[in-house]
Order: C-alpha cells, then sequence, then structure tokens
C-alpha cells in the first residue's frame, strides 16, 4: 500500500459495523438466525466499497458481495478488508467459502471482528487466510463487544452446530484428531457430570443425545467412541496418559516459611474445584470467595485466581510438550504460567494495556469453559482481572514472557510491586517515588499534571520524581507534549 495513505483502522471498524447494521434477513425453514455482517474494502487511494450480508441478494455474504458483485475485476492487491465476523471458509458446492475470495482477490491484510461461534470451526477461516500470506489483525476489544452484542442470537445458535470437514481441513493443533488407542470409557463420568450440571445439559450424560452434543462440540470422533485430543484433556481420567503436559503445577510459599506443593493431573474441568480446596486448606483466611478488603493488604476473591488459572489452561500452546501451566503463590503475588507466546495478532503490548482483542487458541476448550460460566466469552478475561484490582485498590496484574511462557502476576498486597522494583535501585526508593510508582501501578497510565493533583506534588517535584524513575528504567513516557503519560517499564 502507498506510504503516502494514512488509513485510520477504528474508523474503519466502525463504519464496517455501521453497514453490519444494515444487512437483509432471510427467510428459512430450518430455524437458523441471520447473522448481521458488514465488510469495508479500503483502496490505496483512501477510497471504500461496502457491502452487507443479503445486500443485493438473499443470503449472499458480505465479502462474497463486495469482492465478487461490487468489486468484480478491479485489482484488489493493495488494498485492506474490514469484516465483523471472521470468513467462513466452505460452503455447499458450487459456493465457495469468503476465505478463498478472500485469497483469490489477492488481498493482503484483513481485520476481523469476531470469530466463528462453531467450537469446530472457529478461527479456520483466519487460519486458512494466515496460511495463504495474508496478515490478520482483530477489531478493537469493545466493539467486538458490540459485534457480539448484536448477533447474540446467531451466536448461541453456532455454538450447537457442527460442519462438514472439507477433504484436507485446517487443522489449529494436532489434539483437534481422534485419540486411536483411547476410546469413550476412558472419560470420568464425575467430570461429565459436573459439565453436564454447569453448562445446564438436559440430556444424561449415558444418552446418545449428550454423546451427539460432544461430538458437535469436537470432543468426539465421528464414530461417537474415541475421544478426541481435546475431549480427553477436558473429561480423561488421566489426561496425562496421552498428553504428558496436562494439568497443573502448583507451588505455595506458607507463612512459617514452608513450602505445600501439589500437581493436578485430574480431567481439566474439574481443576478449578480442586484448585480452590487446596488453596483454602493450606492457606486458610488468605484466599477467601468474599470480596474483602483490609487497610494494607487484600485477600484475593478465589473467583480472580480462577479466572487466570482456567485462561492459562484454555490459551496455552499444548504443541509444547515439555512444560506444563504453573501457579505459584507467595505473600506478595500469585503467579500464572502458561506455555507459548500471546495468540497472534495479539501483542505482549496490548495484553499489558488490557485491550487486546478477543482471540482464542484453542476454540474447543474454551467453548465448554465458557459454557460452564468459568471463562469468558473468547477473551482472556483481562477486562475482570483489571476491574477486580482496581476494585480493591490493587497495582494492576502484569504480563511477562519467561522461558517460552506467558506468565501472569497478580498483586495481594498494595504494595507489592514496589518491593519488586525497590530491588532495581541501587539506593533505594524514597516516600515520593514509591507514591507515584504506586499511583502509576493501579491507573496503568498517569500524566504528570494527574501525580500533581492526586499526590499535592507541585510541577517541579513531580518532573523531578517522573525523571528519576525513568532514568532508573521503572517507568517509561508514551506520546509527546499535553498527551504525555507514564506506564511502568515491564520485563
Amino acid at each position: 500500500m502507498p506510504k503516502k495513505l494514512k488509513i485510520n483502522p477504528r474508523k474503519m471498524m466502525e463504519l464496517a459495523i455501521e453497514v453490519m447494521r444494515q444487512s437483509v434477513g432471510e427467510m428459512r425453514d430450518d430455524g437458523k438466525p441471520n447473522p448481521l455482517v458488514g465488510a469495508v474494502l479500503l483502496r490505496p487511494d483512501g477510497s471504500t466499497e461496502t457491502a452487507c450480508r443479503g445486500e443485493l441478494r438473499e443470503g449472499n455474504h458480505a465479502e462474497f458481495t463486495l469482492l465478487e458483485r461490487k468489486c468484480v475485476g478491479e485489482k484488489l492487491d493493495d488494498c485492506i478488508l474490514f469484516a465483523t465476523l471472521e470468513p467462513c471458509l466452505n460452503r455447499n458446492e458450487p459456493k465457495r467459502g469468503c476465505a478463498r475470495h478472500i485469497v483469490g482477490a489477492r488481498i493482503k491484510k484483513v481485520y476481523v471482528g469476531i470469530e466463528d461461534d462453531n467450537p469446530t470451526v472457529a478461527g479456520k477461516g483466519i487460519q486458512y487466510l494466515r496460511n495463504h500470506g495474508v496478515e490478520i489483525e482483530m477489531f478493537d476489544r469493545d466493539l467486538q463487544a458490540i459485534i457480539l452484542k448484536e448477533n447474540k442470537a446467531f451466536f448461541e445458535w453456532a455454538r450447537q452446530q457442527t460442519e462438514e470437514l472439507e477433504e484436507q481441513p485446517i487443522k489449529l493443533s494436532e489434539y483437534e484428531d481422534a485419540l486411536k488407542e483411547a476410546k469413550i470409557e476412558d472419560f470420568s463420568e464425575t467430570a461429565l457430570k459436573r459439565y453436564r450440571t454447569k453448562a445446564k445439559i438436559k440430556s444424561a450424560v449415558s444418552s446418545a443425545e449428550f454423546k451427539r452434543l460432544l461430538k458437535l462440540q469436537g470432543l468426539l470422533a465421528e464414530d461417537s467412541q474415541s475421544p478426541s485430543g481435546f475431549g480427553f484433556l477436558l473429561f480423561g481420567k488421566d489426561p496425562r496418559l496421552a498428553m504428558p503436559q496436562a494439568g497443573l503445577l502448583a507451588r505455595a510459599e506458607l507463612p512459617n516459611g514452608k513450602a505445600e506443593r501439589k500437581e493436578f493431573s485430574m480431567p481439566m474441568v474439574l481443576i478449578p474445584g480442586e484448585l480452590e480446596k487446596w488453596l483454602n486448606k493450606i492457606l486458610p483466611n488468605t484466599l477467601e470467595r468474599s470480596q474483602m478488603e483490609r487497610t494494607e493488604r487484600v485477600d484475593l476473591p478465589f473467583e480472580m485466581i480462577r479466572e487466570a488459572v482456567v485462561n492459562a489452561l484454555i490459551h496455552r500452546d499444548y504443541d509444547i510438550k515439555g512444560q506444563k501451566c504453573q501457579l505459584v503463590v507467595t505473600s506478595d503475588c500469585v503467579t500464572i504460567k502458561s506455555p507459548g507466546d500471546p495468540i497472534p495478532p495479539i501483542t505482549m503490548e496490548r495484553m499489558r494495556s488490557f485491550k487486546a482483542p478477543m482471540k482464542s487458541r484453542n476454540p474447543v476448550l474454551h467453548f465448554v469453559f465458557a459454557r460452564m460460566g468459568l471463562a469468558e466469552e473468547q477473551g482472556y478475561g483481562l477486562t475482570s482481572l483489571k476491574e477486580q484490582a482496581e476494585k480493591h485498590g490493587l497495582p494492576l496484574p502484569t504480563y511477562a514472557m519467561e522461558g517460552g511462557s506467558l506468565v501472569l502476576t497478580i498483586y495481594r498486597s498494595k504494595t507489592a510491586i514496589l518491593n519488586e522494583l525497590a530491588t532495581k535501585v541501587p539506593d533505594g526508593l524514597g516516600e515520593s517515588e514509591k507514591a507515584v510508582l504506586e499511583l502509576i501501578s493501579k491507573q496503568q497510565l498517569v500524566s504528570s499534571r494527574k501525580v500533581q493533583n492526586q499526590l499535592g506534588f507541585d510541577e517541579r517535584k513531580a518532573q523531578r520524581i517522573l525523571k528519576k524513575l525513568r532514568e532508573a528504567n521503572l517507568i517509561r513516557r508514551q506520546g509527546r507534549g499535553p498527551s504525555t503519560a507514564y506506564t511502568l517499564v515491564q520485563p
């Protein structure tokens, strides 16, 4: 794309949502809800073309209408496409999936609103585009929430569906396939009953209908007798028999100086409950389900730790076979390690800003935990973690990469992060420096003016302290001029 063209992705995303709302519904005998879908094509000269679902013909997809009807014959190599829903990969012949039309048009960059919510096909259209050299970005998180809300009926329907696989299907993980040596009898009845209860499934665990639902969700193979790898991970009596990297390794440092260690190797759906029992047993009165706040120390509600652990288990890279998810509890913090980098196109910067878009590495796992009410829809649980920290007046959680794992640190006390930062300053931190760091740790981005107003410093003192903290590489500056703000430096 010509370098002179300055684009505003946010503006194009918002336009796509406006177009989405113009979608034309169709009469269907099968009861399928009509999705609202909008697409915007941004040309190199800055002009745009738009299309919504059903705009020119009942049932036609927005991307098809845009590329094969409105822009047919145009050279689209340097255009950028914005679509509110993940482009489909497969359609009934002779139709082609929208992802294939995009590749055929030689478009090199696509912004996607929301992944398909069908757990067996989510992410496949995006992966097909990536496999063909298309750069993928996701819509901003707040705009994704709008798309989800306005397509609620469609997404609820999609989660119950399955799709015929193509001859050479797109695979997000080897664990989507059946485990040939495993049988449905290897599933834990306790785990299946827990899922049935939490997900409010009416059919009995032993019924054919319950097995059909597991098959639709990608948890059983086509013959309904062999578990998929992910099904075995979720419900297998001992998932480590097939996946040694499964489970959670936990360690807690106790007030008496001793440490307790436990390995959770049971079915994944049982881990959150067993973890809660263990923590409440070894750390009495320090990890409570009620919302508690004290002057200097906050006892974290278990829901906050559970959210972090569940997301670590869901979004870890299971192709990394030599590492497990880990939980470490100390007097200052709770650290959760999840093998693998952030899921593309999510970056560490967006994780740290708590504005990462919704994206699932393992949609099948995410579907099960979301249906059980144990995970946010399609997300990393970023919103709830941030809100809980703010509610308790704690430093915001931090993200870092360590040894190939994504590391989340949740601080248990209002000054815990200061203890960590103080070790980086040879001559220590004064009370004023600590006050500024604590303010930044709780609010993420802080201007010099905010330091003055909230801490009662004059401008000269505020600037002097901010400069000292910058030189110590504890904070960094973002923006210039009146919009200058400061944030903590993270590993």
